[in-house]
């Protein structure tokens, strides 16, 4: 890797989606780069959706996007949800290069 720092990047797309999520926080990382992820499976793990815990994680989440310099998708199928739209929609509107997983 050199001195050359490396990218910062922030994987955004439904929790339900845990194994693709965790192939590309593997394979971003093998490609050098730091990967900033959610912190916990909130669809899987039967997080209430309309709770006040998702609302505080959905923000600490556009802070992450705040400290990547690029933004991955994570759209199994095509799949995005409205919490994800609203997270692509910040990272455009700061700039942020958008790649997607499909």
């Amino acid at each position: 890797m050199g001195t050359e720092k490396p990218k910062i990047v922030c994987l955004c797309g439904s929790t339900r989606f845990k194994d693709a999520y965790e192939k590309a926080m593997r394979d971003e990382t093998l490609a050098g780069k730091i990967v900033l992820s959610v912190g916990l499976f909130g669809h899987i793990e039967g997080l209430d959706m309309a709770s006040d815990t998702k609302k505080m994680l959905d923000e600490l989440h556009l802070r992450k996007i705040d400290l990547a310099d690029e933004v991955l998708v994570i759209n199994v199928g095509g799949y995005v949800g409205e919490s994800t739209k609203r997270e692509i929609g910040y990272a455009k509107e700061h700039g942020k290069p958008i790649r997607w997983l499909e």
